[in-house]
């Protein structure tokens, strides 16, 4: 039995790195069940995607320089308060998406304490809970994840990062396939594709017009066509676990056999959407700027084929090693200085910051405006999209979890009320404050999920935690 166990770990392990299965699935070898997804219906699907920095985001960068006195006193005194967005001006930084106001949210005042803070959070932002490297510090599926649940697709959900080179996740290996910052559930690490080009050649991989990976596809399939047949077989004449193991083998084979079947069926409208991608994109020594351009691309992509309705992509993170910013094209910027106030050539760390997040910004932009143009049901695609923006790490560099700035972009069907508003909400502590926790709480809970809460409390406050947001589902 334990040889049997070995070969199918390794038959999962395998296809987890060549691409027959979704990201992570590997981690069903540990006896989870997998998350199966429906067939497409004739409704347009909604979609989410999650795109976070790190090394902080500064509260006070997101303040419209168009506020008057009062607004300024109340925002530097962290007072609650909510004022349209029309007729401000943003922040320099976020001018690429000035197109987008009428969409947009500013969501200042969320805490997250109750999540690791300081320069790594690891899933803790999606999660809202301590994490670490550790698999036994992941203790459910993050927010993202439980999103792809209530609006299944073939792939279920895709992550991409700008890894880093030191500290964080992947720790070098940044072109490969690594442990991401999303989580499947319990001690189940979601796995990242590090390159477009790693990316691309295993989303793809089915429809791919070279006779090389198209055999290889299809003796995968063979394999593993005769390996959960013969899996579904043996569990029959077992009993107690080592039966629910092998049935756990065979049941995660048969999602990954539906999985490939279903994208089969889409591969006329996979082919009409492949990513456009330049050879430059295709390389192992792409700046960060390309990568995050390529991978762009790859994110769309697959939202418009409907491979996937949720994206989770790391723009950056506080190890990613970040070349190609305008002006210091030549720099490889080191984030970890310039949260430490270092300059790079003749620019001021502040100013450094503003660069990073204003390409952020032209990321996000291309993301909206290609949705916006794309028509589906009465309107476009980005109308059933929500998009979030926000630090893996909270306010600043060295976080205290205090306050988690959010940059909302959403389509008109949003069940939530608030589009084109500037919203700080009570500070830390004072009553009415809100926790990360309360904000995806509110998000779950107005696309359909009923849960009374999503994440750990905040052991530092004293009033009741649970439920959402109110008045933004009003």
């Amino acid at each position: 039995m334990s040889d049997r166990r070995q070969f199918l770990s390794d038959l999962l392990s395998g296809a987890a790195s060549t691409g027959i299965l979704p990201a992570g699935i590997a981690a069903l070898c540990g006896g989870s069940k997998p998350l199966h997804a429906s067939e497409p219906s004739a409704t347009p699907p909604t979609r989410f995607i999650f795109l976070h920095k790190g090394n902080g985001l500064f509260p006070s960068s997101l303040v419209p320089p168009s506020f008057n006195d009062q607004q300024r006193k109340a925002e530097s005194q962290k007072d609650a308060f909510d004022v349209e967005l029309d007729g401000h001006e943003l922040p320099e930084w976020m001018r690429p998406i000035e197109s987008h106001l009428k969409q947009t949210t500013i969501l200042q005042g969320l805490s997250g304490k109750m999540c690791t803070t300081g320069h790594h959070t690891w899933c803790s932002s999606l999660g809202v809970y301590k994490a670490n490297e550790r698999l036994s510090s992941i203790k459910w599926a993050t927010v993202d994840f439980e999103l792809s649940k209530m609006f299944p697709s073939p792939f279920e959900h895709i992550e991409l990062a700008c890894f880093p080179t030191g500290g964080g996740n992947s720790r070098g290996n940044i072109n490969g396939i690594e442990k991401g910052f999303s989580a499947r559930g319990p001690q189940q690490p979601n796995y990242a594709f590090g390159s477009p080009k790693i990316a691309l050649r295993e989303l793809y991989k089915s429809v791919s017009q070279e006779v090389a990976a198209r055999t290889q596809y299809q003796l995968d399939q063979s394999l593993l066509d005769f390996v959960a047949s013969s899996e579904t077989t043996h569990a029959e004449g077992l009993t107690g676990q080592e039966r629910t193991k092998v049935a756990n083998y065979a049941d995660a084979l048969n999602a990954i056999r539906q999985r490939n079947g279903r994208v089969e069926k889409m591969s006329e409208r996979i082919l009409e959407n492949l990513p456009k991608l330049d050879n430059k994109y295709l390389g192992e020594n792409l700046t960060t700027v390309e990568r995050q351009e390529g991978f762009t691309e790859i994110l769309l992509s697959t939202l418009i084929s409907g491979m996937t309705n949720v994206v989770a992509f790391t723009l950056d993170e506080l190890g990613t090693p970040y070349t190609g910013l305008p002006e210091i094209e030549g720099e490889n910027v080191n984030q970890h200085d310039v949260g430490h106030g270092k300059a790079v050539g003749r620019f001021e760390a502040t100013e450094v910051r503003k660069k990073i997040r204003r390409q952020h910004m032209q990321v996000i932009d291309k993301i909206v405006s290609r949705l916006k143009s794309i028509p589906e049901g009465s309107g476009s695609m980005f109308d059933n999209t929500m998009l979030f923006y926000f630090p893996d790490n909270g306010e600043t560099h060295h976080s205290q979890g205090t306050e988690w700035p959010f940059v909302v972009i959403a389509g008109d069907q949003t069940p939530l009320n608030i589009s084109g508003r500037y919203i700080r909400l009570p500070r830390y502590g004072e009553p009415g404050h809100e926790t990360l926790g309360n904000w995806y709480t509110t998000v779950l809970n107005a696309y359909g999920n009923p849960i009374e809460h999503y994440g750990s409390p905040d052991v530092g406050l004293t009033f009741d935690q649970t439920g959402p947001i109110k008045p933004f589902l009003s």
